[in-house]
């Protein structure tokens, strides 16, 4: 993988970075998103394939990015496919630090020493280019202002941008309700990246995971014990449309 192309989990992290504080909204949800991310682009880049709510790993070869490499071949080290809810909750916290120094040796962002209260260390962080931050944004709110189908990677960014709570920082206010209930709406348009987005809420809201499979009814339609509904097979529609 080339790096002409920014991946899925930088772009959700440069979306998350406030220019004017230098600090990333959402902290304790991002390294969730970003863990949710890495999953959508391997998929992507064709390494690994969703089986219902499991991710299996198909083409362990790296992808030339050491982050994503990290992930796959920790998916890789489990030797079966692994529930996403499982492995975005995983002990993988801190990805958004990792993910900061990683864009720092890009050229992507720029680090900035500073103190809080003139006393304990800290460390801001500056988009090195607001072009690229802004061309990010343009596309979301292209796809939120049109109403045509976005691409696979701006529909599954919007999907994770939503399920970390991104919404009120990229369109705030009252103002900002309508665009963030269209964001909101853009997950219909990639299956993956719908139900990465949703496992990554399901983590955050600290449902149980699915029932194991044979475990109860888990045809499409039915629902689990958590009453929420169930899993339905690879390719049968796994994104669910307006999330709540």
């Amino acid at each position: 993988m080339g790096k002409s192309r920014r991946t899925i989990p930088e772009e959700l992290l440069l979306l998350a970075l406030d220019p004017a504080t230098g600090t990333t909204a959402q902290p304790q949800t991002l390294d969730l998103g970003l863990a949710g991310a890495q999953l959508v682009e391997l998929a992507l880049a064709g390494r690994i394939v969703p089986d219902g709510d499991r991710i299996a790993v198909v083409l362990p070869r790296p992808t030339g990015d050491p982050t994503l490499d990290h992930a796959l071949e920790l998916l890789r080290r489990r030797g079966s496919p692994v529930r996403a809810v499982h492995w975005i909750g995983g002990p993988r916290l801190g990805l958004r630090q990792t993910y900061l120094a990683h864009l720092e040796r890009c050229g992507m962002v720029t680090a900035v020493p500073g103190q809080v209260c003139g006393v304990l260390p800290t460390t801001r962080y500056q988009a090195s280019d607001e072009c690229t931050n802004s061309a990010i944004k343009q596309r979301l709110d292209t796809a939120i202002r049109t109403g045509v189908p976005p691409d696979p990677r701006t529909a599954a960014l919007a999907a994770l941008a939503h399920s970390v709570g991104l919404g009120k920082h990229l369109y705030p206010g009252n103002e900002g309700r309508s665009s963030r209930s269209r964001l909101r709406d853009l997950i219909r348009y990639d299956p993956l990246g719908g139900m990465v987005a949703h496992a990554v809420m399901d983590v955050q809201n600290g449902l149980p995971a699915p029932a194991p499979r044979g475990a109860g009814s888990t045809r499409p339609g039915s629902r689990t014990a958590a009453g929420r509904p169930a899993p339905a097979p690879a390719g049968h529609g796994m994104a669910r449309a307006g999330v709540r």
